[in-house]
């Protein structure tokens, strides 16, 4: 019989869903991935088939069976996490009650906006030490439970993307702390809180939430069905990652032990944490930002996250290549992030003024407006191409300070991931933007590192976390990049504008949306 000596960590992103194997020391030695589906509709909706979701994270488990031989004898343990947010619901039988609405559904706006003029509003900050918006289970529900309370009577149980998963691997409805206590409870107890149910107006569906389980703690076996889908063997222990933030900032190096050390994930979204003892979290006074567990005792991360981040440079990258196309030239993605550097060099910096909100559902860090829409301030008629992308680019740097100051101080360093973080050009700027010095990590997939960490605490293979960290983190940071102290001078001159530009746009916001609501009678 093969020695189990892997770990099998399963991410299960918005637009991939990744199986990884991992040595017990923390080496990653192969991937798969199957690309994961979503609908959006006019209604702001963005919904995605559970079923479809299991099929295709169980695929993706037997795509890696294929490039690892003996997978099956070699899996000591395997553990999944996914994108946060979002309302999956499960009824009767296991089954799945309609489609789960995502992250990116923006359907709760309505109840975001009368939850939040609420007298309980800050009680139930302050427990959670999460601003309420529309990717919540908490205000899709209250939504839900306002608009069609049919829909939840046909639920059993409340899960998030990651606990279907687990659901559907062992058979066990449970969640984990982060987005327990993010949601409907206390970040200090990790626990559900009775406050914040009455704040969303949803005691009367606390029936709906499940067990709360800490998954480097406790495993359950993989199930004959789920064994016989992904190719592992039955009873492998199956571990319960946190959301998927957390692991990823996990597996990034959030947590290694290092004052003042921060993690900001770039990819579509841009995710901006701090490691924190519970204590010392800053709780600000406009009620945004995400307060989450980490899987260490007595720690948590405050998390600001911006809708878009990436997403902000493939959309003024698909102008230019729709302009090529209109004149008759193809040019692939790849072509032109290749030029991007050469592009954000030959423009000066602090030029242009860009607010990247670009996403359809508005924004949500450092302050939550469902309508909020990116904006160029400061063009003229000599400003071409490459100003506007250093623009975008700087505003994804202004945008990073602006979540950081809203939760304290700014880091002494910060530990970059995500795709973004491999461009020359966006690291200085992100680094002189924050005024830290920077570090890449080179873990490729932190974020399956992150949950495949919590199953090796889990079976023992370590005896705690910051020890698994030692082994699995820190040696992959690499060297620090100081920031240039002319480019941090700009940028500290031009961010008290950006914020002022940002909040005088708020009006503004509030009148587009409503010039867009279509007229009685169209």
């Amino acid at each position: 019989m093969a020695q189990a000596d892997l770990i099998v960590g399963i991410d299960a992103g918005t637009s991939v869903v990744k199986a990884v194997a991992f040595t017990l020391a923390g080496r990653q030695l192969a991937s798969a991935s199957v690309p994961n589906t979503y609908v959006t509709g006019e209604d702001g909706s963005a919904t995605q088939d559970m079923g479809r979701t299991w099929a295709d994270c169980a695929a993706a488990v037997r795509g890696l069976g294929e490039k690892v031989q003996d997978l099956a004898g070699r899996c000591a343990a395997l553990s999944v996490t996914a994108q946060g947010d979002g309302t999956w619901l499960v009824g009767a039988g296991d089954a799945p009650v309609g489609d789960a609405w995502i992250w990116l559904d923006a359907r709760a706006a309505p109840a975001v906006y009368r939850l939040t003029g609420s007298p309980l509003e800050r009680t139930r900050f302050e427990a959670t030490g999460t601003g309420l918006n529309t990717c919540q289970q908490g205000a899709q529900m209250a939504h839900m439970d306002a608009t069609d309370p049919a829909l939840l009577d046909r639920a059993e149980v409340a899960l998030h993307c990651k606990d279907w998963l687990y659901l559907c691997l062992t058979g066990v409805r449970a969640t984990d702390p982060s987005e327990a206590s993010f949601t409907f409870g206390n970040f200090r107890s990790r626990a559900y809180d009775d406050d914040v149910l009455a704040a969303l107006g949803l005691e009367h569906r606390r029936g709906l939430l499940p067990e709360i389980i800490d998954g480097s703690q406790v495993t359950h076996p993989l199930s004959p069905e789920a064994a016989l889908a992904t190719g592992l063997r039955a009873g492998t222990p199956v571990s319960l990652g946190y959301v998927d933030m957390v692991m990823t900032a996990l597996g990034a190096g959030v947590h290694t032990g290092d004052a003042g050390a921060a993690c900001s994930v770039l990819g579509s979204t841009g995710v901006h944490l701090r490691a924190v003892r519970a204590g010392d979290v800053h709780l600000n006074d406009a009620n945004t930002g995400y307060v989450m567990c980490l899987p260490v005792p007595g720690v948590v991360t405050q998390m600001q996250s911006n809708m878009a981040a990436t997403l902000n440079i493939d959309w003024l990258l698909a102008v230019a290549a729709d302009l090529m196309a209109d004149c008759g030239q193809t040019v692939s993605r790849a072509d032109l992030v290749a030029r991007i550097d050469d592009w954000v060099a030959r423009a000066k910096p602090g030029q242009v003024l860009y607010h990247p909100y670009v996403s359809a559902a508005g924004e949500r860090g450092p302050f939550i407006d469902a309508r909020a829409r990116a904006s160029f301030q400061g063009l003229s008629a000599h400003h071409r191409f490459p100003d506007l992308m250093r623009g975008v680019i700087e505003g994804l740097g202004l945008a990073a300070r602006d979540c950081y100051a809203a939760m304290g101080a700014m880091p002494e360093e910060l530990r970059l991931t995500g795709g973004a973080a491999r461009s020359d050009a966006l690291r200085k700027i992100l680094s002189a933007a924050v005024e830290a010095p920077v570090r890449v990590s080179r873990r490729d997939e932190a974020g399956a590192a992150g949950c495949a960490m919590m199953a090796a605490v889990a079976i023992g293979a370590y005896a705690d976390m910051d020890a698994c960290v030692a082994d699995w983190v820190t040696p992959l940071l690499g060297a620090p990049e100081a920031p240039d102290p002319q480019l941090a001078a700009t940028y500290r001159r031009l961010f008290p504008t950006y914020i002022a530009a940002r909040t005088a746009a708020d009006p503004l916001w509030a009148a587009l949306a409503h010039a867009h609501q279509p007229a009685e009678g169209d």
